[in-house]
């Protein structure tokens, strides 16, 4: 079992960094009940793995006991909405500690708990775009590249909430007291910037451009290239030892290429360094730099990384509910992660769960009958 076997969570159902937040959890071990809305659509959801569902009615006076009653056998709360919600339902944070003085409720938003923008609606789009993440993002010239949702939703919203509530959870053990913990994806993509705000004090980069720096793709030794074929490979040889290794491996001429730190140069070691990968397929220059330390890899699309052979060697991708998936992460020597079911039909644990948690087979029936619960 997973370390955190023996924990309780209880996820109110949402969207985005939230979900994949207890996904790690119930990846971890721990028992995540998600509450769903009650007659809600289940999704084919990779997020779902892992976790029971309940179906409750909240705005149902008897849903909301029934979900207060679970929170005393809990260890923490996720809760995705926007701020106020949960008080308005009956279901904040001074409530639920009042029930269980214990409780971890984190909170999962992307403006933060206040706030000028606290009420406002956001994707991580706009998260990462006050933080300057995404103003760093792209070439050269050209508009911004959003980076999927990979950075204000996932990094900087799922992850630290994993963070939060694994150190809320350790604090507990030492206090016995519970706590809320106000996770914002705004906060997280700009914790996430905080190499380049050394980086800009010590004059090594130019923050108002793009494809200027070191590793935004303006050095020619940190970027993608396309090949032959029309696929792509990527190439991070920054350090002298592994760039004199791309020197060596892809014959590229001493003359032109002795200078690897003198920026004026680099748009024209770009331009002579794009004419090189042009002249092998993605296959050719994997034959001949893959596992040395140019520090090389091939790009791949997402479908395509889970049959890559340092993928597959590491069973780092799994198969469920007829999905390829990430296998859960990290990995721990002792008790290692696992996915313990695929993901569950809207309501289908309602009963199991309830009853396991003391519901009589009576108050179950009634529940069910006045459409608190499904």
């Amino acid at each position: 079992m997973g370390p955190l076997n023996g924990y309780t969570v209880i996820e109110l159902a949402g969207i985005g960094p939230a979900p994949m937040g207890a996904m790690v959890l119930a990846d971890m071990g721990a028992e995540v009940i998600r509450i769903d809305r009650a007659g809600g659509m289940a999704m084919k959801d990779v997020s779902s793995r892992g976790k029971k569902s309940v179906a409750i009615n909240l705005k149902d006076p008897a849903g909301v006991e029934t979900l207060l009653r679970m929170i005393e056998n809990a260890d923490v709360v996720i809760d995705p909405f926007r701020p106020g919600v949960c008080e308005k339902l009956g279901i904040g944070p001074d409530v639920c500690l009042a029930r269980n003085p214990r409780l971890i409720f984190a909170r999962m938003t992307g403006w933060g708990q206040d706030g000028p923008l606290a009420q406002a609606a956001g994707h991580d789009i706009n998260y990462i775009s006050i933080t300057g993440a995404l103003f760093a993002m792209g070439r050269k010239g050209q508009k911004p590249v959003p980076p999927l949702n990979l950075v204000g939703d996932f990094g900087g919203g799922g992850m630290l909430l994993v963070t939060g509530v694994l150190a809320a959870l350790l604090e507990t053990a030492n206090s016995g007291k519970g706590q809320v913990i106000d996770a914002a994806m705004v906060d997280g993509a700009a914790q996430l910037m905080w190499m380049f705000y050394g980086f800009q004090a010590m004059g090594l980069w130019d923050e108002t451009q793009r494809e200027s720096n070191m590793l935004d793709g303006g050095a020619h030794f940190y970027d993608t290239y396309e090949c032959a074929d029309g696929k792509y490979i990527s190439i991070g040889s920054i350090e002298p030892q592994f760039y004199a290794l791309l020197k060596e491996l892809a014959e590229l001429p001493e003359a032109d290429f002795g200078d690897q730190n003198n920026q004026e140069k680099w748009p024209a070691l770009k331009e002579k360094l794009t004419a090189v990968f042009l002249t092998r397929t993605q296959a050719q220059w994997c034959d001949l730099m893959e596992g040395t330390d140019v520090c090389f890899a091939p790009v791949l699309n997402f479908m395509e990384a889970p049959s890559h052979p340092a993928n597959v060697a590491r069973n780092s991708y799994i198969e469920l509910d007829g999905m390829t998936q990430p296998a859960p992460a990290p990995r721990f020597s002792r008790t290692p992660s696992q996915v313990q079911h695929g993901g569950h039909d809207v309501g289908q644990d309602t009963a199991d769960v309830l009853a396991a948690m003391g519901f009589s087979e009576q108050e179950l029936s009634e529940l069910q009958t006045s459409g608190a619960i499904t």
